[in-house]
Protein backbone atom coordinates (compact mmCIF):
# COMPACT_ATOMS: atom_id res chain seq x y z
CA UNK A 1 0.00 0.00 0.00
CA UNK A 2 1.65 3.40 -1.12
CA UNK A 3 2.19 5.69 1.75
CA UNK A 4 -0.07 9.39 1.18
CA UNK A 5 2.49 11.94 0.19
CA UNK A 6 2.51 14.91 2.73
CA UNK A 7 3.26 18.77 0.97
CA UNK A 8 5.50 20.57 2.76
CA UNK A 9 3.25 23.66 3.28
CA UNK A 10 0.31 23.14 2.75
CA UNK A 11 -1.85 23.48 5.81
CA UNK A 12 -4.67 21.47 4.43
CA UNK A 13 -2.14 18.08 4.55
CA UNK A 14 -0.54 18.81 7.84
CA UNK A 15 -1.64 20.83 10.72
CA UNK A 16 0.76 23.58 11.95
CA UNK A 17 1.97 21.82 15.47
CA UNK A 18 4.57 24.54 16.07
CA UNK A 19 7.02 22.28 17.64
CA UNK A 20 9.60 24.85 17.30
CA UNK A 21 7.64 27.85 18.30
CA UNK A 22 7.51 27.62 22.17
CA UNK A 23 7.54 30.46 24.87
CA UNK A 24 8.45 29.91 27.76
CA UNK A 25 5.73 30.87 30.11
CA UNK A 26 7.33 30.16 33.74
CA UNK A 27 9.94 27.90 34.74
CA UNK A 28 8.26 24.80 34.41
CA UNK A 29 5.21 25.71 31.36
CA UNK A 30 5.50 26.02 27.93
CA UNK A 31 3.05 27.10 25.67
CA UNK A 32 2.32 26.05 21.67
CA UNK A 33 1.21 29.07 19.67
CA UNK A 34 -0.51 28.54 16.29
CA UNK A 35 -0.83 31.29 13.86
CA UNK A 36 -3.64 31.35 11.16
CA UNK A 37 -3.73 32.58 7.83
CA UNK A 38 -6.02 35.82 9.00
CA UNK A 39 -2.71 36.30 11.58
CA UNK A 40 0.04 35.74 8.48
CA UNK A 41 -1.61 38.99 6.64
CA UNK A 42 -1.32 41.49 9.53
CA UNK A 43 2.17 40.08 10.49
CA UNK A 44 4.67 43.31 10.07
CA UNK A 45 7.27 41.11 7.74
CA UNK A 46 9.46 44.13 7.82
CA UNK A 47 9.83 43.90 11.39
CA UNK A 48 10.91 40.48 11.31
CA UNK A 49 14.10 41.26 8.60
CA UNK A 50 17.37 41.57 10.61
CA UNK A 51 20.88 42.83 10.39
CA UNK A 52 23.68 40.49 10.95
CA UNK A 53 26.70 40.40 9.90
CA UNK A 54 26.41 43.27 7.77
CA UNK A 55 23.46 41.82 5.71
CA UNK A 56 19.75 41.96 5.89
CA UNK A 57 18.16 38.53 6.21
CA UNK A 58 15.71 36.73 8.06
CA UNK A 59 15.74 33.83 10.30
CA UNK A 60 14.39 30.30 10.02
CA UNK A 61 12.06 30.30 12.75
CA UNK A 62 10.13 33.06 11.73
CA UNK A 63 10.41 32.34 7.72
CA UNK A 64 8.76 28.95 9.08
CA UNK A 65 6.02 30.65 10.77
CA UNK A 66 5.19 32.88 8.17
CA UNK A 67 5.08 29.86 5.53
CA UNK A 68 2.52 28.18 8.02
CA UNK A 69 5.39 24.91 8.74
CA UNK A 70 7.35 23.75 11.52
CA UNK A 71 10.90 25.22 11.64
CA UNK A 72 11.95 21.81 11.59
CA UNK A 73 10.36 20.70 8.60
CA UNK A 74 12.08 23.87 6.94
CA UNK A 75 15.40 23.18 7.91
CA UNK A 76 14.79 19.43 6.39
CA UNK A 77 13.75 20.46 3.05
CA UNK A 78 16.72 22.82 2.50
CA UNK A 79 18.92 20.34 3.87
CA UNK A 80 17.93 18.18 0.79
CA UNK A 81 18.52 20.51 -1.21
CA UNK A 82 21.48 21.49 -0.11
CA UNK A 83 22.95 22.98 -3.30
CA UNK A 84 20.30 25.47 -3.69
CA UNK A 85 21.81 27.38 -0.70
CA UNK A 86 25.38 28.23 -0.84
CA UNK A 87 26.89 30.26 1.74
CA UNK A 88 25.86 33.80 -0.06
CA UNK A 89 22.14 32.48 0.60
CA UNK A 90 21.99 31.32 3.74
CA UNK A 91 24.54 30.62 6.98
CA UNK A 92 24.10 29.70 10.54
CA UNK A 93 24.05 31.81 13.24
CA UNK A 94 27.07 31.69 15.97
CA UNK A 95 26.22 31.20 19.78
CA UNK A 96 27.18 34.90 20.38
CA UNK A 97 24.70 36.31 17.30
CA UNK A 98 22.05 34.26 18.66
CA UNK A 99 22.27 35.57 22.08
CA UNK A 100 21.87 39.04 20.66
CA UNK A 101 19.10 38.10 18.79
CA UNK A 102 17.20 36.78 21.33
CA UNK A 103 17.84 40.03 23.90
CA UNK A 104 16.56 42.02 20.29
CA UNK A 105 13.21 39.62 20.73
CA UNK A 106 13.13 40.26 23.96
CA UNK A 107 12.74 43.83 24.23
CA UNK A 108 10.72 43.91 20.94
CA UNK A 109 7.86 42.02 22.49
CA UNK A 110 7.98 43.87 25.78
CA UNK A 111 7.85 47.31 24.68
CA UNK A 112 5.05 46.44 21.61
CA UNK A 113 1.41 46.63 23.15
CA UNK A 114 0.83 43.68 20.70
CA UNK A 115 2.83 41.20 21.93
CA UNK A 116 -0.21 39.12 22.99
CA UNK A 117 -1.32 38.82 19.21
CA UNK A 118 0.20 38.52 16.41
CA UNK A 119 3.52 39.80 17.66
CA UNK A 120 3.84 37.28 20.09
CA UNK A 121 3.76 34.64 17.67
CA UNK A 122 6.12 36.17 15.39
CA UNK A 123 8.40 35.98 18.06
CA UNK A 124 8.28 33.57 20.20
CA UNK A 125 10.73 30.75 19.79
CA UNK A 126 11.75 27.23 21.87
CA UNK A 127 15.06 28.37 22.00
CA UNK A 128 13.81 30.30 25.51
CA UNK A 129 14.97 27.09 27.15
CA UNK A 130 17.88 25.99 25.20
CA UNK A 131 17.74 25.36 21.50
CA UNK A 132 18.91 21.91 20.21
CA UNK A 133 20.85 23.95 17.54
CA UNK A 134 21.83 26.78 16.85
CA UNK A 135 19.43 28.98 14.19
CA UNK A 136 19.80 29.69 10.05
CA UNK A 137 19.51 32.87 8.60
CA UNK A 138 18.44 33.19 4.93
CA UNK A 139 19.22 36.19 2.82
CA UNK A 140 17.43 37.83 0.06
CA UNK A 141 18.52 35.63 -2.54
CA UNK A 142 18.02 32.71 0.04
CA UNK A 143 14.82 33.68 0.89
CA UNK A 144 13.54 33.34 -2.81
CA UNK A 145 14.93 29.82 -3.12
CA UNK A 146 12.55 28.42 -0.50
CA UNK A 147 9.38 29.25 -2.47
CA UNK A 148 10.75 26.34 -4.95
CA UNK A 149 11.88 23.85 -2.27
CA UNK A 150 8.69 24.08 -0.23
CA UNK A 151 6.48 24.45 -3.12
CA UNK A 152 3.21 25.35 -1.22
CA UNK A 153 0.98 28.14 -2.30
CA UNK A 154 0.91 29.60 1.21
CA UNK A 155 5.06 29.43 0.64
CA UNK A 156 4.74 30.96 -3.13
CA UNK A 157 2.35 33.76 -2.07
CA UNK A 158 4.21 34.60 1.12
CA UNK A 159 7.71 35.18 -0.64
CA UNK A 160 6.15 37.31 -2.99
CA UNK A 161 5.27 39.48 -0.04
CA UNK A 162 8.80 38.80 1.58
CA UNK A 163 10.58 39.86 -1.73
CA UNK A 164 8.55 42.93 -1.74
CA UNK A 165 9.28 43.98 1.37
CA UNK A 166 12.86 43.05 0.71
CA UNK A 167 12.91 45.75 -2.95
CA UNK A 168 11.55 48.38 -0.60
CA UNK A 169 13.54 48.07 2.13
CA UNK A 170 16.87 48.82 -0.55
CA UNK A 171 15.19 51.47 -2.34
CA UNK A 172 14.37 52.81 0.94
CA UNK A 173 18.46 52.68 1.77
CA UNK A 174 19.57 53.65 -1.63
CA UNK A 175 17.71 56.89 -1.39
CA UNK A 176 18.70 57.45 2.29
CA UNK A 177 22.39 56.49 0.74
CA UNK A 178 21.97 59.16 -1.98
CA UNK A 179 20.17 62.04 0.89
CA UNK A 180 23.15 60.91 3.58
CA UNK A 181 25.80 61.58 0.42
CA UNK A 182 24.41 65.02 -0.02
CA UNK A 183 24.39 66.10 3.84
CA UNK A 184 28.17 64.56 3.99
CA UNK A 185 28.85 66.98 1.42
CA UNK A 186 27.34 69.96 3.09
CA UNK A 187 29.26 69.22 6.15
CA UNK A 188 32.17 69.09 4.15
CA UNK A 189 31.60 72.16 2.58
CA UNK A 190 30.40 73.71 5.67
CA UNK A 191 34.35 72.56 7.12
CA UNK A 192 35.91 74.22 4.15
CA UNK A 193 34.26 77.35 4.79
CA UNK A 194 34.68 77.59 8.63
CA UNK A 195 38.48 76.80 8.06
CA UNK A 196 38.47 79.19 4.96
CA UNK A 197 37.11 81.58 7.67
CA UNK A 198 39.26 80.91 10.53
CA UNK A 199 42.27 81.54 8.28
CA UNK A 200 40.94 85.01 7.34
CA UNK A 201 40.60 86.02 10.57
CA UNK A 202 43.76 84.90 12.31
CA UNK A 203 45.07 86.62 8.88
CA UNK A 204 43.58 90.42 10.20
CA UNK A 205 44.21 89.38 13.79
CA UNK A 206 47.81 89.14 12.56
CA UNK A 207 47.81 92.42 10.66
CA UNK A 208 45.91 94.38 12.74
CA UNK A 209 48.01 97.15 14.85
CA UNK A 210 48.63 95.92 18.49
CA UNK A 211 48.02 98.09 21.58
CA UNK A 212 51.84 98.69 22.44
CA UNK A 213 52.59 99.79 26.07
CA UNK A 214 54.19 102.60 24.41
CA UNK A 215 52.50 104.06 21.39
CA UNK A 216 53.59 107.51 19.44
CA UNK A 217 51.48 109.51 17.23
CA UNK A 218 52.67 111.55 14.10
CA UNK A 219 51.00 114.95 13.54
CA UNK A 220 47.91 114.65 11.90
CA UNK A 221 46.96 111.16 13.76
CA UNK A 222 43.60 112.12 15.37
CA UNK A 223 42.04 109.12 14.13
CA UNK A 224 44.54 107.16 15.15
CA UNK A 225 45.07 108.35 18.45
CA UNK A 226 41.24 108.53 18.95
CA UNK A 227 40.71 105.00 18.39
CA UNK A 228 43.83 103.77 20.43
CA UNK A 229 42.27 105.53 23.53
CA UNK A 230 38.96 104.07 22.32
CA UNK A 231 40.22 100.48 22.43
CA UNK A 232 42.11 101.46 26.04
CA UNK A 233 38.39 102.28 27.15
CA UNK A 234 36.65 99.36 25.57
CA UNK A 235 39.36 96.83 27.61
CA UNK A 236 38.06 98.43 31.33
CA UNK A 237 36.73 95.80 33.45
CA UNK A 238 36.06 97.66 36.88
CA UNK A 239 37.01 101.49 36.61
CA UNK A 240 38.47 104.40 34.16
CA UNK A 241 39.83 107.55 35.55
CA UNK A 242 40.85 110.26 33.83
CA UNK A 243 43.24 113.30 35.21
CA UNK A 244 43.11 115.73 32.48
CA UNK A 245 43.19 119.71 33.35
CA UNK A 246 41.29 120.26 30.04
CA UNK A 247 38.12 118.71 29.20
CA UNK A 248 35.07 118.92 27.13
CA UNK A 249 31.81 116.57 25.83
CA UNK A 250 34.34 114.89 23.30
CA UNK A 251 35.62 112.84 26.50
CA UNK A 252 31.88 112.02 27.61
CA UNK A 253 31.59 110.67 24.11
CA UNK A 254 34.56 108.53 24.76
CA UNK A 255 33.42 107.42 27.70
CA UNK A 256 29.93 106.37 26.52
CA UNK A 257 32.00 103.48 24.87
CA UNK A 258 33.09 101.59 28.19
CA UNK A 259 31.37 98.35 28.75
CA UNK A 260 28.25 98.10 31.39
CA UNK A 261 29.17 98.16 35.34
CA UNK A 262 32.47 100.12 34.83
CA UNK A 263 32.08 103.29 36.75
CA UNK A 264 34.47 106.54 35.69
CA UNK A 265 35.31 109.79 36.88
CA UNK A 266 36.94 112.46 36.02
CA UNK A 267 39.58 114.75 37.83
CA UNK A 268 39.89 118.08 36.04
CA UNK A 269 38.88 121.66 36.59
CA UNK A 270 35.84 123.63 36.74
CA UNK A 271 33.95 124.90 34.36
CA UNK A 272 30.29 126.13 33.52
CA UNK A 273 30.07 124.84 30.07
CA UNK A 274 31.59 121.16 30.88
CA UNK A 275 29.13 120.91 33.86
CA UNK A 276 26.54 121.78 31.98
CA UNK A 277 26.94 119.25 29.16
CA UNK A 278 27.73 116.54 32.37
CA UNK A 279 24.69 116.83 33.94
CA UNK A 280 22.57 116.71 30.62
CA UNK A 281 24.81 113.63 30.02
CA UNK A 282 24.20 111.90 33.15
CA UNK A 283 20.28 112.17 32.55
CA UNK A 284 20.80 109.68 29.73
CA UNK A 285 23.90 107.66 30.18
CA UNK A 286 25.64 105.62 33.26
CA UNK A 287 26.82 108.58 35.51
CA UNK A 288 30.51 109.93 34.87
CA UNK A 289 31.37 111.47 38.54
CA UNK A 290 33.61 114.88 38.21
CA UNK A 291 36.38 115.69 41.02
CA UNK A 292 37.32 118.81 41.04
CA UNK A 293 41.26 119.12 40.74
CA UNK A 294 43.13 121.08 43.70
CA UNK A 295 45.53 122.82 41.40
CA UNK A 296 46.67 122.06 37.88
CA UNK A 297 49.11 119.23 36.50
CA UNK A 298 51.20 119.57 33.87
CA UNK A 299 50.56 115.74 32.78
CA UNK A 300 47.43 113.85 31.72
CA UNK A 301 46.51 110.41 33.18
CA UNK A 302 44.22 107.50 32.22
CA UNK A 303 43.76 105.15 35.09
CA UNK A 304 42.26 101.87 33.67
CA UNK A 305 41.48 98.87 36.47
CA UNK A 306 44.96 98.34 37.65
CA UNK A 307 47.00 100.05 35.07
CA UNK A 308 48.16 103.57 34.33
CA UNK A 309 49.01 105.32 31.29
CA UNK A 310 50.44 108.54 30.79
CA UNK A 311 48.75 110.77 28.13
CA UNK A 312 51.11 113.62 26.22
CA UNK A 313 48.17 115.22 25.26
CA UNK A 314 45.02 116.18 26.82
CA UNK A 315 42.26 113.69 24.92
CA UNK A 316 40.31 115.78 22.83
CA UNK A 317 43.36 117.26 21.87
CA UNK A 318 45.64 113.91 20.70
CA UNK A 319 46.89 113.62 17.45
CA UNK A 320 46.77 117.18 16.42
CA UNK A 321 50.97 117.07 17.26
CA UNK A 322 53.22 114.66 17.84
CA UNK A 323 52.12 113.03 21.02
CA UNK A 324 52.62 109.61 23.08
CA UNK A 325 50.74 107.34 25.22
CA UNK A 326 52.95 105.39 28.01
CA UNK A 327 52.38 102.95 30.35
CA UNK A 328 53.66 103.34 33.69
CA UNK A 329 54.46 101.03 36.44
CA UNK A 330 53.27 103.08 39.04
CA UNK A 331 50.22 102.20 40.77
CA UNK A 332 46.64 103.63 40.40
CA UNK A 333 46.56 103.99 44.23
CA UNK A 334 49.40 106.22 44.38
CA UNK A 335 48.70 108.59 41.57
CA UNK A 336 45.54 109.91 43.11
CA UNK A 337 47.01 109.91 46.63
CA UNK A 338 49.42 112.22 45.17
CA UNK A 339 46.53 114.22 43.48
CA UNK A 340 45.67 115.46 46.91
CA UNK A 341 48.96 116.56 47.87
Amino acid sequence: MAKKQIKIGDSKSEPIAKCDQLVKMDANDSQQLAVTNSDRKNINIESLIRTIRGQKVMVDFDLAMLYGVQNKRLNEQVKRNKKRFPDDFMFQLTKEEWNILKSQIATASQSDSQTNGVLKSQNATSSWGGTRKLPYAFTREGIGMLSSVLGSDTAIEMNIRIMRVFTSAHQIMENNALLFQKVLHLEQHQLETDEKIDHILTKMNDNSPKRLPEQIFQTGCVWDAWAYVSDLVRSAKKRIELIDNFVDDRVLSLLIKRGKGVSATIHSRFTKDFLTDLEKHNTQYDEVKFVQLPHKNHDRFLIIDDSVYLLGASVKDMGNGLCAVTKLQASPVMILQMLKG
